[in-house]
């Protein structure tokens, strides 16, 4: 019984670090919006995330290390994607067009998956 409670542990602590990366990169979305033009508040989120989660999976993987480079990457990009997808897409814009834009998903999501693992990789 107690190793349940140890993976359900592990599982929490590898789901925070996700959304604490998913919550940096919404900050760095409102305020670059707030602050600049939308095609600028995109370019800084594209260039801040693999930045956000390349110092979240180095602290990840040195302190924990639960998982494996690519399972931790698969894991971060979907809580990113699920999110997004739900909270932004669906109950905030009520459109997916964000997901036709490369330079608001696609470009972010694919460097956020290369940055965690790369990061992962290196430290194992």
């Amino acid at each position: 019984m107690e190793r349940k409670y140890e993976n359900i542990k592990k599982g929490m602590t590898t789901l925070i670090f996700a959304l604490i990366g998913q919550a940096l990169c919404w900050i760095t979305i409102i305020v670059s919006f707030a602050v600049t033009t939308q095609y600028n508040a995109l370019i800084i989120h594209a260039i801040l995330a693999p930045v956000f989660f390349s110092i979240i999976s180095l602290i990840y993987f040195k302190k924990f290390n639960y998982t494996t480079p690519i399972i931790t990457a698969i894991f971060f990009i979907s809580v990113v994607v699920l999110l997004d997808f739900f909270v932004v897409a669906l109950l905030i814009e009520q459109s997916l067009d964000m997901f036709r834009s490369p330079i608001g998903t696609w470009i972010p999501f694919t460097s956020i998956f290369l940055a965690t693992l790369l990061t992962g990789i290196y430290m194992n």
